[in-house]
């Protein structure tokens, strides 16, 4: 058994070398989620959430980006470099809640509303973002809307979850599409109420994609980033975490004092993965990294229409020093 583990942390040692090598070789620079493997996190030359990845891709000087992360942010990395080539180490590794929201049903539905300022999440397609007026992530939502006029009558999309959180945090009433993140949506108040009662000295932190009567059990609800930043500064010692598997890995960096319990994704205790974040592995940015394919293309159209409302978060977020 130790003859295998040591073999097997052998390949892993060299796969990363060769990695490296090659980013080095090929000037490229690797992007990463929080919500990716621990090894591929260690690897990147940055890492974050949704608006801190879109802020960094705006200032990368590289012949190649390497997204390892999922396709609408590999998309968003493209339409902020479009001269640049950007690569996902599997084209397959989607998001949900993108899916949630089909371009053409969103169309539709913006038509019935002619006088709303549409507002959508990253996480949403370059086909959405194309019909969007401003873009906005976890991170920086409530305040974007809160600097609009508060007469301003907004649709909100894909995701209906941090909508009606935004709504109760600024009292709007915006118009909400149907989407939810699997990942978030699935997790229950009943299983948090369960661990609530298993661990009384712990602190519940929500990611603001969970469903209302999780949020409202929260004693901090933030973006992936707010709630690194909240564990860091508080004098609790242990936290139960309603999110992703993935941001574990930077906690435990962060606090390595304290204890940090996910909530899993159903009764059997698994765990609470994105499946599409997890589809990028070494091997694969590796072999993405030396063919220079998957490779993100778009129409020259799309991204211009899509980067508007991009830039304009982005604007937004530095006046208001997000």
């Amino acid at each position: 058994m130790h003859l295998y583990l040591y073999n097997t942390l052998a390949k892993e040692n060299l796969m990363k070398d060769k990695v490296l090598q090659l980013a080095k070789e090929k000037n490229a620079v690797i992007l990463a989620h929080y919500y990716q493997t621990p090894d591929i996190q260690e690897i990147a030359d940055f890492k974050g959430d949704s608006l801190a990845l879109a802020q960094k891709a705006t200032e990368v000087d590289a012949d190649i980006i390497l997204f390892a992360g999922v396709h609408f942010m590999a998309e968003t990395a493209k339409i902020l470099n479009p001269n640049t080539k950007v690569l996902l180490p599997d084209l397959e590794a989607g998001c949900s809640l993108a899916e949630s929201c089909p371009a053409d049903d969103f169309a539709k539905f913006k038509a019935k509303y002619p006088d709303h300022m549409v507002i959508s999440y990253i996480n949403c397609s370059a086909e959405i973002k194309t019909l969007s007026d401003l873009i906005c992530t976890s991170g920086n939502a409530v305040q974007l809307v809160e600097s609009l006029p508060k007469n301003q009558e907004i649709i909100f999309a894909p995701d209906k979850n941090l909508g009606r959180y935004i709504n109760e945090l600024t009292g709007r009433n915006m118009v909400l599409w149907d989407g939810t993140c699997e990942v978030h949506d699935i997790l229950s108040a009943e299983k948090i109420m369960k661990m609530k009662v298993e661990n009384p000295d712990a602190t519940l932190i929500a990611h603001p994609e969970c469903p209302q009567p999780v949020l409202m059990l929260a004693d901090f609800v933030g973006s992936t980033t707010a709630m690194l930043k909240y564990t860091q500064k508080s004098d609790a010692e242990k936290f139960i975490v309603a999110t992703e598997t993935g941001i574990l890995h930077q906690m435990k960096k962060d606090s390595p004092k304290k204890e940090f319990l996910i909530v899993p994704a159903d009764e059997t205790c698994s765990c609470n993965d994105c499946a599409y974040m997890k589809l990028n592995t070494m091997e694969k940015i590796y072999l993405a990294l030396k063919n220079e394919q998957p490779e993100i293309i778009l129409p020259e159209d799309i991204m211009e229409n899509a980067k508007a409302p991009i830039v304009k978060m982005l604007e937004i977020s530095k006046q208001l020093k997000l």
